[in-house]
């Protein structure tokens, strides 16, 4: 069924009137909108015809009608195709205090697009294969204690504490610190490379066996990098005035705890080329179900690094959810941009 302007623009009224009252929206509120030029009457037949081509629905006995999951899914399609304009512009994300580390920027990144949207905010941080080792530093502690801190280019750093039988040499820590900073430093964390640098065969014994001892620093970095998810407002999403609405809250709150789960999403966030949104049904997991998820992907040139998104019920506010994700994967964008050119 061919959908009229005046349906669409009466449509667009009832995804808003429900998203501010949480009530059906009748015919009666519409016709008394500034906006509305059309009486009830007419206003009760484009509801009508809306509700036969299944963008509208009765949620029981009441007068007044719901958007469906296809309802809002035209109503956002056309938020979309109107290029932006009706897109509001959300403040400004406020993540260069704390640009030098990526857990400070995706906390705060994640903080500030909750309080925005005052939805559940999910970021994803750059995985571990962008992870590069950025710089070494050897220090000797004591004659027979030895610290090895590795800064990544991510901004995280590892170190360790390695106690020996013997004195060590003075001139070997400062060989090591200068020979690991000039072949490992640009490698990726965890690369089969690293290992074999620190075991290559024209090192001398003592030069080897002395690596073999820092080697652990090198492999913690892989085992605490790599997928990490942000999430920030789950208050915000279970206040009472909106607990209704969650008729899955039980289900949202397994998801949260199922990491495999919320990955998945944001993965295929990341292939999107401009914005992902799901509403309802269109969601793949049984557990989103009964919510809506707006997400839009960051990252360097020709590489997605992670993706930002919103979660809530399906009468959110679709204008600043889609303004928001978008200005937070830009910041992040910027911020990403930056640190992997340093």
């Amino acid at each position: 069924m061919e959908i009229t302007t005046r349906q669409s623009f009466v449509l667009r009224k009832v995804v808003e009137g429900h998203r501010e009252t949480g009530q059906p929206v009748g015919s009666k509120w519409l016709a008394e909108q500034d906006d509305v030029p059309w009486g009830p009457s007419t206003i009760r037949a484009e509801l009508a015809r809306l509700e036969e081509a299944g963008l509208l629905q009765h949620p029981h006995t009441s007068a007044g009608r719901v958007p469906t999951d296809r309802g809002y899914r035209h109503y956002v399609d056309e938020l979309l195709e109107d290029g932006g304009t009706a897109l509001e512009r959300p403040p400004g994300m406020q993540i260069g205090a704390v640009r030098q580390e990526v857990d400070g920027a995706m906390r705060a990144a994640t903080e500030q697009l909750s309080q925005i949207t005052n939805l559940l905010a999910i970021v994803s941080a750059p995985p571990l294969g962008t992870t590069t080792i950025r710089h070494v530093e050897m220090l000797l502690l004591q004659p027979q204690v030895a610290m090895v801190v590795v800064i990544t280019s991510t901004g995280g750093v590892t170190k360790r504490v390695v106690s020996y039988d013997a004195p060590v040499d003075p001139g070997l820590v400062k060989w090591a610190r200068s020979y690991l900073n000039e072949v490992v430093g640009g490698l990726a964390v965890g690369a089969r490379m690293v290992n074999q640098k620190l075991a290559a065969p024209d090192l001398s014994e003592p030069e080897r066996h002395f690596l073999v001892t820092l080697a652990p620093a090198f492999m913690e970095l892989e085992d605490t990098a790599g997928d990490t998810l942000y999430v920030g407002g789950a208050t915000r999403l279970m206040s009472e005035d909106r607990l209704q609405e969650l008729s899955q809250i039980n289900d949202l709150m397994q998801l949260l705890e199922r990491r495999v789960a919320l990955l998945s999403m944001l993965r295929s966030a990341l292939e999107e080329p401009s914005v992902y949104l799901r509403i309802g049904a269109e969601n793949e997991q049984p557990e989103l179900r009964s919510l809506s998820v707006v997400a839009a992907n960051y990252g360097i040139a020709a590489r997605n690094l992670g993706a930002v998104s919103v979660l809530g019920p399906m009468r959110m506010d679709y204008p600043r959810a889609i303004a928001s994700v978008r200005e937070a994967a830009i910041e992040l964008s910027h911020f990403v941009s930056e640190l992997y050119d340093e």
